[in-house]
């Protein structure tokens, strides 16, 4: 049956009117600012220590490129780096005088221009149009294709890739949200895919303008791809380069990003969920832009336009003229940044195994054999896109309440609020003696904040599918089965010998539902429509959805009914997705029925 999805009016209807187009037409501009903070700051950070900077800098780039190139670095990378490695040896190093601070200076600039020209992309409108029609085609003939299971039903058939998606939570208060400030998305990272179906999602169901990403520099070695992320708004991250020169250029270019109103989107917890939990640890980089942003913003700092130096967005955004904010449809803005958590729930996760490899060999310091990361192969992206697409298997989008910088809950207005229901005015946060001002530290502290009050949210906000209640149940049973051994030990014992009887999976799903149940009502959870059912069918759809993808199942029924695992390790991944909620403390364990039966020869 063709379900109904509620798919919302663009919230700015021309193209032409969107923030990130603005931006892409003002990108020499756009670059020489970057280059201009970033040199600002990076010079009054190490005003005594500059030369030693360089020659950190130089080091890690030239040990780069000889230990890990990659076919889309310039074909001038090693001879630009040679050059400056030997301007700085004869100019500047053991020498103490202004020329050497010159050489210095100009080192530097070249070095922080060289970043951001890799790092800022465009955005093109053909280009945009031509890939929204595309990709929505596409995705629209395989869904036909695999419903119907036959080629032919790729042309008959009307179905929409959106069907697929639940997107939930309150998306209005988000979108009014872009009448009052710049909207940041911060979603949970699962897969490869997060980033085709977020997009897809915020484009054709939510109807929100296109938002600055960031995009891995290794995508681009794919041509293709390369040429379509330049210009669809990515901004294009190298995980390779950790030196202090590019990480605080990339952080500058989001900050002013944000400043010019620009909406953007990224994932906080760095990467992609190695063990499959929700993420707790997140990053403090691209976060402390955010708050940077909005006291540049409430200072008067961020008043600017992307083409003339007058600030000027459409529909209910900001404007400003010769620096003083004017009014946008009648009404004053408040020139505040709004953070929106997603969490991202799949029933199953295409790079499962090779994710869960990865990390038990970090943790456990053990001589794992190195999985092929499944995410990377064209040919498994498709087998997962049509499993995903010729079953019932959803994937939810859970849209979190929208906060400021501060973690406050914000209306549709844009107005924030205490826990008491007590308005606030953001920039009394930012004031020092009756003034703003910059204290680094004290926006640290504001950024570590934040990112608590995230990784809350995304708990809160997280939408629990069946998959992910029978994988934690069943895993937890086998590690109660044996209390003597660790994580490893656990993950050593030989599956073929347990047997999980249907009846003891049920009787332990059915505990730890009634205290779902009882956190979803206390507004401590979410749960999807399918645990509405009977703990037992609740069972049977877990099992279900957990054995659609992967070759060996996490679980499976046995022909008497009962189940079994061919992996612990990638149940362990699936379990871990409730890992931080303390499930396991709503079973009673003593109850004789609750156990797991080993198989004997």
């Amino acid at each position: 049956m063709k379900k109904e999805v509620k798919i919302y009016p663009r919230v700015i209807e021309r193209i032409e009117d969107w923030p990130i187009y603005r931006l892409s037409k003002d990108r020499a501009e756009f670059i020489r600012e970057i280059d201009e903070h970033t040199f600002q700051r990076l010079a009054s950070k190490h005003k005594k220590d500059l030369s030693d900077l360089l020659v950190k800098t130089i080091y890690q780039e030239r040990i780069r490129i000889k230990e890990d190139p990659w076919k889309v670095d310039p074909p001038n990378d090693r001879s630009f780096w040679n050059r400056i490695s030997k301007r700085l040896i004869k100019k500047s190093l053991d020498r103490d005088n202004a020329e050497a601070r010159e050489v210095n200076a100009q080192i530097l600039q070249k070095i922080i221009h060289r970043y951001s020209e890799e790092i800022v992309g465009t955005f093109q409108i053909s280009t945009f149009r031509f890939a929204q029609r595309f990709l929505t085609a596409f995705f629209n003939r395989i869904f036909n294709a695999a419903v119907g299971k036959s080629i032919r039903a790729m042309f008959r058939g009307k179905r929409n890739l959106f069907e697929r998606l639940n997107v939930v939570g309150d998306v209005e208060t988000v979108r009014s949200l872009f009448k009052h400030g710049t909207v940041v998305v911060v979603p949970t990272h699962n897969s490869n895919l997060d980033s085709i179906l977020v997009g897809y999602a915020m484009d054709q169901i939510m109807g929100l303008p296109s938002f600055s990403y960031g995009a891995g520099l290794n995508l681009y070695n794919f041509g293709p791809a390369a040429y379509y992320m330049n210009r669809l708004g990515a901004y294009r991250v190298d995980r390779r380069k950790k030196n202090p020169v590019y990480l605080e250029t990339l952080k500058t270019m989001s900050r002013l990003s944000i400043q010019r109103g620009v909406n953007s989107l990224f994932f906080p917890g760095g990467t992609r969920s190695r063990d499959g939990a929700i993420e707790s640890d997140l990053k403090m980089g691209l976060l402390g832009t955010v708050v940077e942003a909005q006291r540049a913003l409430v200072s008067g700092d961020g008043a600017r336009d992307t083409v003339h130096g007058a600030r000027d967005t459409v529909h209910g955004t900001r404007s400003t003229v010769n620096g003083q904010p004017s009014k946008v449809n009648g009404q004053q803005p408040n020139g505040k940044v709004f953070v929106v958590p997603l969490v991202i729930c799949y029933n199953f996760v295409l790079e499962a195994p090779f994710l869960i490899e990865q990390h038990l060999r970090n943790t456990g310091k053990e001589n794992y054999i190195r999985l092929r990361d499944e995410g990377m192969s064209v040919r498994s992206w498709f087998r997962f896109i049509w499993r995903f697409f010729s079953t019932t298997s959803d994937i939810t989008l859970s849209v979190g309440k929208p906060m400021d910088v501060m973690g406050n809950f914000v209306d549709a207005d844009g107005k924030s609020f205490d826990q008491y229901g007590n308005e606030l005015d953001i920039r009394e946060y930012f004031l020092s003696r009756g003034e703003i001002n910059e204290d680094r530290q004290r926006e640290e502290e504001y950024t570590k904040l934040l990112a608590e009050r995230i990784a809350e949210r995304y708990h809160v906000e997280n939408v629990v599918l069946s998959s992910h209640l029978v994988a934690h149940a069943v895993f937890e049973m086998l590690v109660h089965q044996n209390p003597k051994l660790d994580l490893f030990g656990i993950l050593r014992l030989p599956h073929d010998e347990y047997l999980f009887p249907f009846r003891a999976v049920e009787e332990v799903v059915e505990q730890m539902l009634e205290k779902l149940i009882e956190w979803e009502r206390a507004d401590k959870i979410k749960l999807a429509p399918e645990l509405r059912q009977s703990p037992a069918e609740v069972v049977r759809d877990g099992v279900k959805n957990l054995g659609i993808y992967h070759t060996e199942k996490p679980l499976q029924f046995t022909k008497d009914g009962d189940i079994v695992s061919s992996e612990f390790r990638v149940l362990y991944f699936y379990h871990n997705r409730l890992s931080n909620y303390g499930l396991d403390r709503a079973v009673h364990w003593k109850a004789e029925e609750i156990e797991v039966l080993k198989v004997e020869d």
